[in-house]
């Protein structure tokens, strides 16, 4: 049933697409957006590799290749309540989509000024929208991207659930109580860290205000565009490759294509989760669908659909290219090595069928980088954020290299 969809963030990378396709169901999309991605990569002389449009040519091209109009509102949610307040009376839309955060764990290490934004812009316009949605009149569903990183990559042992963990407590008479719990979080950046600030909040407004909340944990997001985005040029969707923002497969690609070594972190034995960007509107899609009911808990979904180790990628990319693979020193503050086992279960039960690395990486993310090759700027390709103060830039030993390749 089409509806109206407010779309905080809906400039971005993941933003972008999950507007499109709304728009094209039927819906009513207005964007709200400060546009600060754009002003970032102005900062840090990093662009994306696809050419951008501004977000007026973006809007008239999906109004002239499908008749379809998408509404854009300078709003900065994590400063300007009043006005954002003011929209949603407004619009009184059905549904909210929380892209609004800044989203890169390398940008939010960089240093004191890049910490504190994260931490101002992200927790701001979270709790902005928390105390906007509680405050209407209306009965709105929020759907909000969040992380895998909010469960830490540590050695879990286990089959990591959907937001929460059951235990078991001894009361004062030794009976055992049955619990459930948020899984214990284990952020691994300040940006993590502002994810799982946002899910406390969540469970809050959801319990204090009957707030009816879907929080999608997500992997890692490879490839670039969607039906949508396909269109037209002037609807492409973002190619980030830099440091701060690349997605890793988009650089080791970008490494690849400029006859570089791709620069595996470690031991590259850092297993991660991953969903194709095509599969994250197609989730979202679904969450929007499918609410929890007025009173129940945040309904946390894991939105990944498959797991590999960073060395193991690069290898693909490796045998598909000829490059050479190169061990330097971890920059971030984590595991040398470890397992991920992830549920999934809502999205596939909801009917989701995932595109995988296996049968999507040739097919269209190199296509992306070698089309817009002559776009590239190396120089911004190397990851320089540090964790801590005591890390420093460096080949990996010999020694480490053996070992990483021993456990493969």
């Amino acid at each position: 049933m089409p509806s109206r969809i407010v779309i905080v963030g809906g400039d971005g990378f993941c933003g972008w697409p999950t507007a499109l396709h709304h728009s094209r169901l039927g819906h009513e999309v207005t964007i709200l957006d400060n546009l600060s991605r754009r002003a970032i990569d102005e900062e840090l002389g990093a662009q994306s590799l696809t050419p951008i449009c501004s977000i007026e040519d973006r809007i008239d091209a999906w109004k002239e290749v499908t008749g379809n109009s998408i509404e854009f509102l300078n709003v900065d949610v994590s400063k300007d309540y009043d006005l954002f307040f003011s929209v949603l009376k407004e619009k009184q839309p059905k549904t909210l989509i929380h892209f609004g955060e800044q989203r890169a764990a390398p940008y939010s290490m960089k240093d004191p000024t890049r910490k504190r934004y994260t931490v101002d812009n992200n927790i701001g316009a979270t709790h902005n929208i928390l105390v906007a949605l509680s405050h209407l009149a209306t009965d709105v569903h929020l759907v909000h991207l969040g992380t895998m990183g909010v469960y830490g990559y540590d050695e879990a042992g286990i089959e990591i659930p959907e937001g929460y963990l059951t235990i078991f407590l001894k009361d004062g008479e030794g009976n055992m109580i049955e619990r459930q719990i948020l899984y214990p979080s284990q952020p691994g950046s300040v940006y993590h860290m502002t994810k799982v600030m946002d899910q406390r909040m969540f469970q809050y407004y959801a319990k204090n205000d009957n707030m009816r909340i879907t929080d999608l944990h997500q992997g890692i997001v490879w490839g670039t565009q969607t039906e949508e985005t396909r269109l037209d040029d002037r609807l492409i969707n973002r190619f980030d490759y830099d440091g701060d923002y690349g997605t890793v497969l988009n650089r080791f690609l970008m490494q690849a294509a400029s006859d570089l070594p791709l620069t595996v972190h470690g031991t590259g034995g850092q297993t991660r989760a991953f969903i194709n960007i095509q599969d994250t509107v197609k989730s979202v899609a679904l969450a929007v669908d499918n609410p929890p009911a007025r009173g129940d808990k945040v309904k946390i979904m894991n939105q990944m659909t498959e797991t590999h180790r960073v060395r193991d990628l690069a290898k693909i990319v490796s045998d598909i290219t000829g490059s050479k693979i190169a061990l330097v020193r971890n920059p971030r503050k984590e595991a040398i090595e470890n397992n991920l086992s992830v549920s999934n279960k809502t999205l596939l039960g909801m009917g989701l069928n995932p595109i995988t690395l296996a049968e999507g990486l040739l097919e269209e993310t190199v296509e992306i980088a070698t089309r817009y090759f002559d776009r590239v700027r190396t120089d911004t390709v190397a990851a320089t954020a540090v964790w801590t103060a005591d890390q420093r830039p460096g080949i990996v030993t010999e020694a480490a290299l053996d070992r990483g390749k021993s456990i493969q």
